[in-house]
């Protein structure tokens, strides 16, 4: 079975129905009962016809966290083509991402495509960015957390454990002895400029430093994995090049910013994991960066409203 089928689908709804199993994969598939802890489940419209009729109902469900809650359902074995027809029988409202079972089996399951929308629990680490430096407020994560945190005092919280002056190999070494006490459910990881800056001692390209921001994400991400939460990566905010060519000993320049950008956005996209692109808030707008790289607090407000336009 897992030669032929070898992917695992966590089903908590309308994929479970053999009526629509035979409708997308031409037969009911194997399956067997399964549970997913650390989730509830809440009521989703669903306008696409085509979906409507295969599955008989206008309302779908999708998955929200809540500690201590489980969601019963089951695993379904699926083809390389099954997977593929399952994909496209979801609506734009879902996102195929990694679970952790009750079992302690990894699975697919469909989720919020929205990434922030269903958390309860965020852990962020990152940078000075992150940390809201030059910001009283506590920046962009700071009013993430103000936010989130109105939308349900009693079960919603941010962790901001961000270090100024982090790289993601400095976030992934240290990152797993801090997430168990805070039961997080989403690990948000801003991906800074620190990982593309060159020191000015050397001031050559290093071929190999996408590789080692790879090997940092895949860490993180098997990190996220082990505690059943969702990992988001955002990554870098756009800086004017012209006042930072020498900061902190760091050169800082667009062409290496840009090509993290894009390693991050592809990257994410072949792990299936959610990546929030940080750079248009603040495109050549040098007014909302004291010093060409750390936003003012306007920019941070700026970074905060396109999160959550993002993720929510």
């Amino acid at each position: 079975m897992t030669q032929s089928r070898p992917h695992t689908l966590f089903s908590f709804g309308t994929l479970m129905d053999e009526r629509v199993q035979t409708a997308l994969f031409g037969q009911a598939v194997p399956s067997s009962a399964a549970s997913l802890t650390g989730y509830t489940t809440r009521p989703l419209p669903i306008t696409d016809q085509s979906v409507i009729t295969t599955s008989g109902l206008e309302v779908h469900l999708t998955l929200s966290r809540k500690v201590g809650a489980v969601v019963e359902g089951a695993i379904l074995h699926l083809t390389d083509h099954e997977l593929a027809a399952a994909d496209a029988y979801e609506v734009d409202d879902y996102a195929r991402r990694r679970v952790l079972l009750s079992s302690g089996e990894i699975a697919w399951a469909y989720l919020d495509a929205k990434p922030l929308r269903s958390a309860a629990r965020i852990v962020i680490v990152g940078d000075s960015i992150a940390y809201g430096r030059c910001d009283p407020d506590g920046g962009w994560a700071g009013r993430l957390a103000a936010a989130h945190i109105a939308g349900s005092e009693a079960e919603h919280r941010v962790f901001n454990l961000a270090i100024p002056g982090s790289t993601l190999t400095d976030v992934s070494e240290q990152t797993p002895a801090l997430l168990a006490p805070r039961l997080p459910d989403t690990l948000l990881v801003a991906a800074g400029i620190n990982d593309s800056a060159l020191p000015l001692a050397t001031a050559q390209p290093h071929s190999d430093w996408l590789t080692h921001i790879a090997d940092s994400l895949g860490s993180l991400a098997a990190t996220a994995l082990d505690h059943n939460a969702r990992l988001v990566v955002a990554g870098p905010t756009w800086l004017d090049e012209s006042r930072t060519r020498d900061y902190e000993g760091l050169r800082f320049t667009h062409a290496r910013a840009l090509a993290l950008r894009e390693f991050l956005r592809t990257w994410c996209a072949e792990k299936h994991i959610d990546y929030l692109d940080m750079w248009e808030p603040l495109r050549d707008n040098t007014k909302l960066l004291t010093d060409g790289l750390h936003p003012t607090p306007d920019g941070h407000r700026a970074l905060h409203r396109h999160l959550d336009a993002l993720s929510r």
